[in-house]
């Protein structure tokens, strides 16, 4: 076959160089062309394979696993509650005479707090009294006319009527007499309620009503609010769910460790413990409130704060430990990457319990002194080889 010349046109094909004719077709030429071309791909696949295999290690991080006790924390959402929040109420009628305390000031349990101006309820006393005298004279009276009659009329000397009457006479003063001591001891409370003093021990807020006011028994917001410092308690719920892990442990210990953090978990406040469990679940929501209760010496804690409460439920000991960043997730589940003794990482799949902070439980899967990758898994896959730089960026092989 004759094959007329033509124009070259050079082209690479793997390593070699061909010149093409372009001319009339020809089988020939286009076998030629397709074998090259085959040959070139099949070079860079190999030189591919060859850079994948041939020793690029990937760096990495690692962590070792480890044996360790693990805590088991609910940690929820929780309102600081006084133990006591009183409102500071008149029980009687008057004008506000004195204010004996400063907003903001801690007061004890029966300080003076406020005075209402005693003397009606002092006059109202003095006239009862009085009354009270006079009636018990006339009582007496009548018990000795009562004897009187009772004995002239066993000698059948008075009327059996007007002896029967004397002793009804006398019950009635006894009735009067008793009345009478009833509104003295009325008034005795009324002057004494005159001086308000503190219900409890804590801390007194921003005052009602000033001196000079007519305050009466129940008014709106009373004279003042005092509320109770130390201790005090943080309210918070956990979920159904966790709620018979949680009676166990505090049926088997007695109380639970809480320990209440900021609202950002960034700084713990105070810790305390368990005091009660609530008797029934919120169906709304599928909780259940328990209250902690917090010494709150230096009152680092305060009413409707916002805080977050961490219950210590158990601990369990002697389990498997890695960081969190390990875990990985895949269509068979969770999974780490394994670095084995020749530097290359193998696939793991594992099952894990409890976590909480940089920690969490392997249940299995993984033993003790095995080394796992934490970050720069990106590029893995099984089989590659890995490198573990130190501290100064140097590879530790």
């Amino acid at each position: 076959m004759k094959i007329m010349l033509g124009q070259e046109t050079p082209r690479k094909c793997g390593a070699t160089k061909w010149t093409i004719v372009h001319t009339a077709w020809c089988p020939t030429s286009a076998i030629i062309l397709l074998a090259c071309l085959a040959l070139g791909d099949f070079s860079f696949q190999a030189a591919r394979s060859e850079s994948g295999a041939g020793g690029q290690k990937i760096p990495v991080a690692i962590a070792t696993i480890r044996t360790g006790d693990m805590p088991v924390i609910l940690s929820e959402l929780g309102t600081v509650v006084p133990i006591t929040n009183v409102t500071v109420q008149t029980k009687i009628d008057g004008y506000l005479t004195q204010v004996l305390f400063t907003e903001g000031q801690e007061v004890k349990e029966g300080d003076l707090l406020a005075l209402i101006d005693p003397r009606p309820y002092e006059a109202l006393l003095k006239q009862y009294t009085g009354q009270l005298v006079a009636d018990e004279a006339q009582l007496a009276q009548a018990k000795m006319d009562d004897l009187r009659y009772q004995k002239l009329l066993k000698h059948d000397s008075i009327d059996a009527q007007t002896a029967q009457d004397q002793q009804y006479k006398v019950k009635q003063l006894e009735g009067t007499v008793t009345s009478d001591q009833g509104l003295v001891e009325t008034y005795k409370l009324d002057i004494e309620y005159c001086h308000i003093k503190a219900p409890t021990s804590g801390r007194v807020g921003i005052r009602a009503v000033d001196r000079g006011n007519y305050v009466t028994a129940g008014q709106t917001n009373g004279l003042v609010s005092l509320t109770q410092m130390k201790p005090i308690s943080v309210i918070f719920t956990v979920p159904q769910d966790k709620l018979g892990m949680v009676r166990k442990s505090l049926q088997g210990k007695g109380k639970l460790s809480v320990a209440a953090w900021d609202s950002a978990n960034a700084e713990k406040l105070a810790e305390g413990s368990v005091s009660s469990l609530d008797s029934e679940i919120d169906t709304s929501t599928g909780t259940v409130r328990l209250r902690a209760i917090f010494p709150n010496d230096t009152e680092e804690l305060f009413p409707n704060q916002f805080v977050n409460a961490q219950l210590l439920v158990d601990i369990e000991h002697a389990v498997l430990l890695m960081p969190p960043a390990a875990l990985q997730t895949g269509p068979n589940g969770a999974f780490v990457y394994v670095v084995q003794q020749d530097d290359t990482v193998a696939v793991r799949n594992i099952t894990t319990g409890t976590s909480g902070g940089e920690t969490i439980v392997v249940k299995t899967g993984l033993k003790a002194g095995e080394r796992v990758v934490t970050s720069g898994v990106d590029r893995l896959h099984a089989g590659s080889k890995v490198t573990i730089p130190d501290a100064a960026g140097r590879d530790v092989q």
